[in-house]
């Protein structure tokens, strides 16, 4: 299920992030091999990498390191929300927060919310955005949450 924005995301600028509007992109899927991979990789801790160490610790089984679901998160934000043409950088994220585990055979989506588009006063060619951003599961339980700030540029004047 997707609910963007009425400007495709391949030619939007700061102008068509509005304050207030909600999108949601997704999903994505989660495999047990996948978690163990990126765990292995760089997050090396036996509830993300060894399934039957997992089943007897805190959390019952094993669970995507919060990195990995990270990384899911911004594969879909970089894909479907923020535009390729627009898009500057992100000075950073405040309010990481992990609230659930994601397990093998989640299936997640982004909800975006802009809370703020704040054209800049001393560089009229560029905006900010500042969104609050759920990672949710099938079960529409929360797993992860943050707030975000992204530089845009401003539609080019004629």
């Amino acid at each position: 299920m997707t609910h963007d924005l009425p400007t495709p995301v391949a030619t939007r600028y700061f102008e068509d992030y509005p304050a207030g509007a909600t999108c949601e992109y997704g999903p994505v899927s989660v495999s047990e091999a996948e978690i163990v991979a990126f765990a292995r990789q760089f997050d090396p801790q036996s509830i993300h990498t060894d399934a039957e160490a997992a089943a007897s610790g805190p959390f019952g089984g094993l669970i995507a390191s919060g990195w990995h679901t990270a990384g899911l998160m911004m594969r879909l934000l970089a894909t479907r929300f923020l535009s390729p043409v627009a898009s500057i950088a992100s000075p950073g994220i405040d309010e990481l927060r992990w609230r659930a585990p994601v397990r093998p055979g989640d299936a997640l989506r982004i909800r975006v919310r802009i809370v703020e588009a704040t054209l800049s006063r001393s560089k009229p060619d560029r905006g900010m955005i500042r969104s609050e951003i759920e990672v949710v599961n099938q079960h529409e339980t929360v797993v992860m949450s943050l707030s975000a700030m992204n530089l845009m540029r401003s539609r080019p004047r004629a």
